[in-house]
């Protein structure tokens, strides 16, 4: 385990964006040097993809702060947000996948080609793999930049573990912590889960987190 000082990966419960505070591992990689690459893109949009949770959002964040971008979330996108991307020259959609209006979408990938734009996608799946039904709006999802947070390698597992009990003020040894990695799911949703769950616990019993306890959650 190499030493965890870049700190972590965002989770919901946390709101400090800051690029120090982002655990870079061989999961988050390629998603982490593009937006610090920006702007020299080899194409005006980037879509990066992963599972909820995955880090996307601070990934966002760190871009909004480096480029001034505009962010919006994806079911926030109507006709009145047109105004303020014309005012900026970069723009960000953050959870994509929640928006459904596709003929407004492909009008987003007009205007960052017309205006010379840059266009930063947050999505679960890679948008090429998305199945429009509008066909313009099919083809231009196929020519963006491209980056996957895959699963969470075991460093990483351990720094959202670790990082996560440590802002609940959870004392737990690093044994139990290698034994939760050694049989958690991968998955960066159920990672959450199980660390809700153990809050919620230790709240209720007011005693530290132990082996026993550890098993009965997993």
């Amino acid at each position: 385990m190499s030493e965890l000082n870049q700190l972590l990966l965002e989770l919901d419960y946390k709101i400090n964006f800051d690029k120090h505070d982002f655990y870079l591992s061989k999961s988050n990689s390629n998603a982490f040097k593009l937006i610090n690459s920006w702007p020299e893109w080899n194409k005006k949009i980037l879509n990066i993809s992963g599972e909820k949770f995955s880090g996307k959002t601070h990934l966002a964040n760190i871009f909004r702060l480096k480029s001034k971008a505009f962010l919006v979330k994806g079911n926030k996108i109507d006709n009145s947000i047109f105004k303020s991307f014309k005012l900026y020259e970069s723009i960000i959609i953050d959870d994509f996948d929640d928006c459904k209006e596709e003929e407004m979408l492909y009008s987003i990938f007009n205007l960052v080609d017309q205006d010379n734009k840059y266009l930063l996608i947050n999505s679960l799946m890679p948008i090429n793999e998305i199945k429009f039904n509008l066909p313009d709006l099919a083809s231009r999802s196929k020519n963006c930049i491209y980056a996957k947070i895959e699963n969470p390698d075991d460093e990483l597992l351990f720094a959202i573990i670790l990082k996560n009990f440590s802002d609940r003020q959870i004392k737990i040894e690093k044994k139990i912590i290698n034994f939760i990695i050694s049989r958690i799911d991968r998955s960066y949703r159920k990672i959450d889960e199980f660390i809700y769950k153990i809050d919620e616990l230790s709240l209720k019993k007011k005693k530290p987190i132990n082996l026993k306890t550890i098993k009965e959650i997993l």
